[in-house]
C-alpha cells in the first residue's frame, strides 16, 4: 500500500493577500510570450537537437510570433554555444525579436555567457540561484543571507560585463525553486537584486518566479504571484514573469491564475515539452485565450506543420488528445455527439453566423488547418489507430480492444505505406478479416459442449494438422475451459490476456463478434477475432485465430 505520511506540503502560501485575482474571471490580453524550447525544452529530450534541427526549429518559432526566445545555455556546451554564434554571425535575429541566454550566478560562467552572447543585436541575460529550503539546506548547505548574497554578486558582475561588452542588455532574475521558497524570503531576494540592477521603465528588468517543482493548487501559486507582486520594488520597472513546470498536471491552471494575479510574462514550451512533466504548454495557454475571443499574438494557424516538425525534429510524439492540436480533439466517436455537432454546423450556415458556437467543438479546425468531417476518415500510412479503429466501428460495426486496434493500425499503415496509396474502407475491412477472422488452420474446433459446476467442463473436438482430437479440460468459464483443452491437446503454454465481446447487429439472427488476445511463453502477443450468431462460438474462433496466428508466427 502506499504510504501517504511521508509527504507533506512543501510551499508556503503567503501570510497576507488582497486576492483580487479571484474576481477575475478569464485572461483579458496576451501576456509576452517567451520560448524555451530551444533550452528547457531542448535539454529535456531523449536525443537533443542537433545544429541544423535547432536552427529549423527556431525559425519556427520566429514564424508563429514569438518575441523573446531562450537560446541556450551557451556556457555548458559547446553545441549550445555554435548554436547562439551562428544566430549572431550570420545576422539571423529579426529586429523584433530577442534573444535569451541562462547563466548561473557563477562567475565564470556570467563571464562565458558575456563572450558568447557578444555582437547580439538585443539579448536578454537570465541569471538565477536556487532559493528554495530544501536547496538551501540540502544542496548549498548554506543560510539565507548567504543564498541571498550569491544572487547579489551575480547581478553585480552581470550589470559590470553588461558595461564592458558592446551589445543591447536586458536582464532577468529567477529564484529558481520559487515554489519551495518562502515568499518573504523570495521577495528579499529579488528586491535585493532589483536595488543592484536600478531599473527603469525605459529600460525594465524581467523578475521570473518560476514553478520550478509544482507543488501546490494553482490557487497557491496565484496568491504568490500577487503578493511578491504587490511588493517588489521598482514595480513600475519590473516584468513580473512566470515558468510553470507541470508536475501536478495543471501547468496551465497555475499560469492562467498567475496572469489573473499579476503576471505579465511567461515562459513555456510547444506541447509543454520539458523536464519530467514538461514545462506549460504554449499552445494550450494562447489558444485557450483565442477561444475566449483574445488575440494571443501567436500564430497557430498552421497546426498540422508545427506538429510535423516538432515531432521529427524533438522526437516526441504530440498525443492524439492534445489540446487543439492532437489528431483526435475534432473527431466525435459518440453517436450522439456526431449529430449535435452536424446540427451545429447546419443552423450556423443556414443562420450565416460569424460567432462560433457549435456542440463541443470549442474550436473552429479551420482556424488552425483542420477538418472535421462526422463521416469521412480517410486511411493512409499516417493514419492513427483511432481513424483505423473508427472505420471498422462505423463502417462494420467492429469494436477492437485498445491494445488490438494499436496491432491493427500498425499493420493497416504497413500496408499503405508499401502501396504507396490511400486504403478503401472496403479495403481496411479486407485487412482485419485476413489478419484476425476466422482462422482455422492448423487448428479447428468443431464443436464444443459444456458442464457446469464449481468449474465449467469443456468437451472439445478438434482438427489439429487434420489430426481430429477429443479433448476435456476445464476452467473458470467456458472459454476459460476451451482454452485449457487446445493447450493440452497442442502441449504448449499462453495465457488468455484479453477477451472482449459484442453483438454486431441487432434482432434474433444477429451476429456477435468476439476478439482474444494472448500472450505467449516467450512474451509475444497474437490476436484473434471471431464472428458466429452465437457468442459462445464467437469467442472461440477469436481464441483458435489468436493461437492460429501464434502459431504461424513460430513457423
Amino acid at each position: 500500500m502506499m504510504d501517504a505520511s511521508k509527504y507533506a506540503p512543501g510551499y508556503y502560501p503567503p501570510k497576507e493577500n488582497e486576492y483580487r485575482w479571484v474576481k477575475k474571471d478569464h485572461v483579458e490580453q496576451a501576456p509576452i510570450w517567451c520560448s524555451v524550447d530551444l533550452r528547457d525544452g531542448n535539454q529535456a529530450l531523449v536525443v537533443p537537437m542537433d545544429l541544423e534541427e535547432k536552427l529549423e526549429f527556431y525559425k519556427m518559432l520566429v514564424a508563429i510570433g514569438f518575441k523573446e526566445i531562450e537560446v541556450g545555455f551557451p556556457a555548458a556546451s559547446e553545441t549550445e554555444y555554435e548554436f547562439l554564434r551562428t544566430l549572431i554571425d550570420n545576422d539571423m535575429i529579426p529586429e523584433d525579436v530577442t534573444i535569451q541566454v541562462l547563466t548561473q550566478c557563477r562567475d565564470h560562467i556570467i563571464r562565458k555567457t558575456f563572450e558568447a552572447v557578444k555582437g547580439a543585436p538585443r539579448a536578454i541575460i537570465h541569471f538565477y540561484n536556487s532559493t528554495s529550503v530544501a536547496q538551501r539546506e540540502q544542496v548549498f548547505k548554506k543560510s539565507k543571507e548567504e543564498i541571498k548574497q550569491i544572487a547579489i554578486e551575480g547581478a553585480k558582475l552581470v550589470k559590470k560585463l553588461s558595461q564592458e561588452y558592446e551589445g543591447n542588455f536586458l536582464f532577468e532574475y529567477s529564484p529558481e525553486s520559487f515554489t519551495g521558497t518562502e515568499p518573504d524570503y523570495a521577495l528579499e531576494v529579488c528586491n535585493a537584486v532589483l536595488d543592484v540592477m536600478q531599473p527603469t521603465p525605459d529600460k525594465p528588468m524581467i523578475i521570473n518566479l518560476p514553478v520550478t517543482v509544482e507543488m501546490s493548487m494553482p490557487h497557491i501559486y496565484a496568491n504568490q504571484i500577487e503578493y511578491c507582486s504587490d511588493r517588489l520594488n521598482y514595480r513600475d520597472s519590473v516584468i513580473l514573469s512566470t515558468h510553470p513546470h507541470n508536475d501536478r498536471g495543471t501547468g496551465v491552471a497555475d499560469t492562467e491564475l498567475a496572469l489573473l494575479a499579476g503576471a505579465q510574462r511567461v515562459e513555456c514550451c510547444l506541447f509543454g515539452n520539458g523536464e519530467r512533466t514538461g514545462n506549460v504548454d504554449a499552445i494550450t495557454l494562447a489558444m485557450n485565450m483565442y477561444t475566449h475571443g483574445v488575440d494571443p499574438k501567436l500564430d497557430f494557424s498552421n497546426m498540422p506543420e508545427i506538429v510535423e516538425i516538432y515531432e521529427r525534429v524533438c522526437r516526441m510524439p504530440v498525443s492524439d488528445r492534445q489540446p487543439y492540436a492532437g489528431n483526435l480533439v475534432f473527431a466525435a466517436f459518440s453517436g450522439s455527439h456526431q449529430d449535435a455537432i452536424a446540427k451545429g454546423m447546419h443552423y450556423r450556415e443556414d443562420k450565416e453566423l460569424h460567432q462560433w458556437s457549435v456542440p463541443y467543438i470549442p474550436l473552429d479546425p479551420h482556424d488552425i488547418s483542420r477538418t472535421y468531417d462526422a463521416d469521412v476518415i480517410r486511411i493512409n500510412s499516417q493514419s492513427g489507430k483511432g481513424g483505423i479503429g473508427y472505420i471498422l466501428e462505423t463502417a462494420y460495426g467492429y469494436t477492437l480492444p485498445a491494445k488490438m486496434r494499436e496491432h491493427f493500425g500498425y499493420t493497416v499503415k504497413s500496408v499503405s505505406d508499401h502501396a504507396h496509396k490511400e486504403l478503401a474502407p472496403e479495403e481496411v475491412l479486407e485487412i482485419f478479416e485476413k489478419t484476425y477472422l476466422n482462422k482455422d488452420i492448423p487448428v479447428y474446433v468443431r464443436e464444443a459442449h459444456f458442464q457446469q459446476g464449481p468449474l465449467t467442463s469443456a468437451h472439445v473436438t478438434a482438427l489439429i494438422g487434420g489430426k481430429k482430437m477429443e479433448l476435456t479440460a476445464r476452467g473458470n468459464g467456458r472459454l476459460d475451459a476451451v482454452c485449457n483443452a487446445l493447450k493440452e491437446g497442442l502441449g504448449i503454454e499462453f495465457r488468455l490476456q484479453t477477451y472482449q465481446e459484442h453483438a454486431l447487429e441487432q434482432g434474433s439472427h444477429s451476429r456477435a463478434a468476439g476478439y482474444v488476445g494472448i500472450e505467449w511463453e516467450d512474451r509475444t502477443f497474437t490476436w484473434g477475432a471471431g464472428t458466429d450468431t452465437d457468442i459462445i462460438r464467437a469467442s472461440i474462433k477469436a481464441l483458435v485465430s489468436a493461437i492460429n496466428n501464434g502459431l504461424k508466427e513460430e513457423e
